[in-house]
């Protein structure tokens, strides 16, 4: 009570009284401070009883002021005092012994407020820099302590100085011995020639002197000033060694390399405040984007972020429940980490495990952008930490296992993980994991080369339909990621040399049967192509299998009308006129698709555009046309399931379609001709899409006319597959129906692709 009536009556007679000199003034505040450890002989009483927090705060506002009234980059005399006379040295050492009690909570305030608040750069003064080090160590070693909210203010004050001035990081590594370190420091001062005149009057006086550097460096560190920097008044020593004997001596020497500002930050996310954790998230997110190689290095082999992350990665999942439905792993809201709002009774009644799913979703998101902003090389390490302590070890049982159950959760977990995933690194990782680095042909041997990609590619054709559309929405969403080798490891690797391609010369080959190979779909003999069709409305049965059209000269330079007019209708007459319903429903016409195509070509363009995969196809005397044709796993079993369009359920046959439709989109030229094509001659025993489709609707032909009414029956399930007739009686043979009606939009929708490809193949030629 009494020290209260001394600070108010000691503020009126300020109040009162001339104003002094800012040095003085400053001086004055600072001497009360250390007088209060020599007249003061009760430690018992917290700091806020007493005029500490005043003097520095008055201190503060000094500095601020000083440097308003002089010009930009000029230190005045009161910055002098504090560099000089050690001042943070002092409170560092008064912190530490938290002397009287809450000491360390004013001190940490005084450096954040000091650093936020005086523009000039104060971290490469060295007594600056060495105390806030020091300072550093002191934060994070309690958890839950009272001063956790002033020490995540100071050191996210630190990491915003960084990422203003990356060059200063170096500071705050810690490479073999302390004066090792502080001599180091001392080079790179110099090299940054931050040599700073202190003031007009003492233009003599350097802040940085090499001298004076050495003789602190070599010197046992005190917190003191040397000899001949000792202030007028030796209370202030006294003072500082009177609050150094109450805590516990520390060594500075450290013969191991410590980035302790990563460390600090690092033990603070583990705080049960979720406010100090966001603080100091993105007080990392600071420091893994700094520039510096030095810094990158030693934030991923000495300090122990790869662990945490993996290992929160990895707690968060394993408290998932074992079974979720997938629908409500697909449909939770998008997270943004940091931005997480806690409400478990409203998350328990929605579904089980929302909060915890959300969690490892936020996480997730932080070990992401964390990953996206870091420098390249500890981007990479984080990455493959990631892989080799959550993907390979927790999730690949998952994947690998045999309950259904089971199967469907993880994999719709990792459908969503691969949707969530934006920063190259990890998505580089999580392909390999996935997919594996092989890059040669794939042959009808070495598919199980990678026991993971090889389960997940036969999960696309799994007993359980939802396993099986699961897993082909996972290769949907992976399919359309920025990364080349995705592509190139399902599809690309097995077209590389063309070989799925006729190589005789026309003269040995087989002889054709009624113009077509022998083993050819007889499309003549097929009610397809009967007479009841218009002339105008199809392309003859030989015109469809035989070879692309010959390359004329000027070939380049057409505008290939005729070429795409040919190829759309191929596609668009595939499906006879009895097997079509679209025309009978309005805003089910070609026109849509073709808009449609347009916007997703043009997407994947701006994806690829970096993969030079633009041009005509690799020439024919470049290509290995002797090796045998494999398809490759991931087509065959896409294939294999077009193939039983007509006899597998409507939302299996709209999740096979739309992976196609998305690998016949990119623009490579070897894919579009092997999926785009209807000309190209295929090898012996090599199929293609268009192939498939064909057989598909031979076989479409010979059940048609077994089915009463088909025509009226395919109208009404079209109609109510789009809500414009009510559910009533079942409908004989429904799969199929369904299956006629995926397979007539199918094949619009590749027309349109096809059309848009041409014309903007086209459209860029000279």
């Amino acid at each position: 009570m009494f020290s209260k009536f001394t600070s108010i009556l000691q503020h009126a007679v300020e109040a009162l009284a001339p104003s002094l000199p800012l040095q003085e003034d400053f001086v004055y505040h600072w001497k009360a401070i250390t007088h209060y450890y020599i007249e003061t002989s009760d430690d018992k009483a917290p700091v806020t009883d007493t005029n500490i927090p005043s003097h520095l705060e008055q201190m503060l506002d000094i500095l601020t002021q000083e440097e308003g009234e002089r010009e930009s980059g000029e230190t005045g005399p009161c910055m002098e005092y504090l560099l000089h006379h050690k001042i943070l040295e002092t409170l560092y050492t008064l912190g530490k012994a938290d002397c009287p009690l809450g000491m360390k909570q004013q001190v940490l305030t005084f450096y954040t407020k000091l650093l936020a608040h005086i523009r000039q750069p104060l971290l490469p003064h060295i007594n600056v820099h060495r105390p806030v080090q020091k300072l550093i160590r002191l934060c994070g070693e309690v958890l839950a302590a009272p001063t956790e909210n002033e020490e995540i203010q100071f050191l996210c004050i630190v990491c915003a100085k960084l990422k203003q001035d990356p060059y200063l990081v170096s500071f705050f590594l810690e490479v073999g011995s302390y004066a090792t370190r502080e001599i180091n420091i001392e080079l790179h001062i110099h090299k940054y020639s931050f040599v700073h005149v202190t003031s007009k009057k003492n233009e003599h006086y350097r802040i940085f002197k090499a001298e004076g550097v050495k003789e602190n460096v070599l010197a046992p560190d005190t917190g003191q000033p040397p000899a001949e920097e000792q202030p007028e008044h030796p209370q202030e020593s006294q003072a500082a060694a009177a609050a150094a004997s109450t805590s516990s001596p520390t060594s500075n020497s450290n013969n191991s390399n410590n980035y302790n500002l990563v460390t600090s930050l690092l033990n603070l996310t583990k705080s049960p405040d979720g406010r100090i954790v966001v603080k100091a998230c993105e007080g990392l997110m600071l420091l893994v984007s700094l520039p510096e190689p030095a810094a990158a290095k030693c934030l991923t082999e000495n300090t122990e972020l790869c662990e945490l992350l993996t290992n929160r990665l990895v707690s968060f999942y394993k408290a998932l429940p074992q079974s979720m439905d997938p629908l409500d792993i697909e449909t939770v809201e998008s997270v943004n980490w940091g931005l997480d709002v806690y409400n478990l009774k409203e998350d328990a009644a929605v579904f089980t495990g929302k909060r915890a799913l959300i969690s490892f979703l936020s996480w997730l998101d932080y070990c992401d952008q964390l990953i996206k902003e870091a420098h390249k090389s500890a981007a990479a390490v984080m990455a493959k930490a990631v892989r080799e302590r959550f993907f390979v070890p927790v999730m690949e049982p998952q994947l690998m296992q045999t309950s259904e159950v089971g199967i469907l959760t993880s994999t719709a977990l990792l459908n969503r993980i691969i949707r969530q995933v934006t920063s190259q690194a990890l998505l580089q990782e999580m392909v390999y994991f996935l997919l594996g680095e092989e890059r040669e042909p794939e042959t009808s041997a070495t598919v199980t080369q990678n026991p993971l990609r090889h389960r997940l590619i036969e999960h696309c054709d799994h007993l359980s339909d939802e396993i099986s559309i699961m897993t082909l929405r996972l290769f949907e969403q992976l399919i359309q990621k920025p990364n080349q080798h995705i592509l190139h490891s399902l599809v690309l690797r097995n077209l590389e040399e063309r070989n799925y391609l006729e190589n005789k010369p026309q003269e040995e080959r087989e002889p054709l049967e009624n113009g077509q190979p022998h083993d050819a779909v007889d499309l003549e003999e097929d009610p397809l192509f009967g007479d009841d069709l218009s002339p105008n409305s199809r392309l003859s049965g030989s015109d469809w299998l035989s070879s692309s059209p010959p390359q004329s000269p000027d070939h380049s330079k057409s505008d290939g009308k005729t070429e795409v007019h040919k190829i759309v209708n191929s596609f668009l007459c595939l499906v006879p006129d009895e097997a079509k319903s679209s025309y009978h429903v309005e805003g089910t016409g070609y026109d849509t698709y073709l808009r449609d195509a347009h916007r997703q070509f043009r997407d994947y363009c701006g994806v690829c555009h970096r993969w030079d995969w633009r041009g005509n196809p690799k020439p024919f005397e470049k290509c290995n046309l002797e090796i045998p044709f494999f398809e490759g796993h991931f087509l065959k079993v896409l294939f294999d399931r077009m193939g039983r369009i007509l006899d597998q359920p409507y939302d299996v046959n709209l999740q096979v379609t739309a992976v196609l439709s998305k690998l016949s989109l990119l623009p490579h030229p070897h894919l579009h001709e092997y999926l785009l094509d209807p000309y190209i001659s295929l090898a012996p025993g090599c199929r293609s899409l268009f192939s498939v489709i064909v057989r598909v609707v031979g076989d479409l032909m010979l059940r048609i006319h077994r089915i009463p009414d088909f025509t009226p029956k395919l109208l009404l399930v079209r109609k109510r597959l789009l809500g414009l007739e009510p559910e009533g009686i079942n409908v004989d043979h429904m799969t199929l129906l369904e299956g006629v009606i995926v397979l007539e939009e199918f094949c619009k929708e590749l027309a349109a692709i096809a059309f848009v490809k041409y014309h903007a193949a086209a459209s860029s030629l000279p």
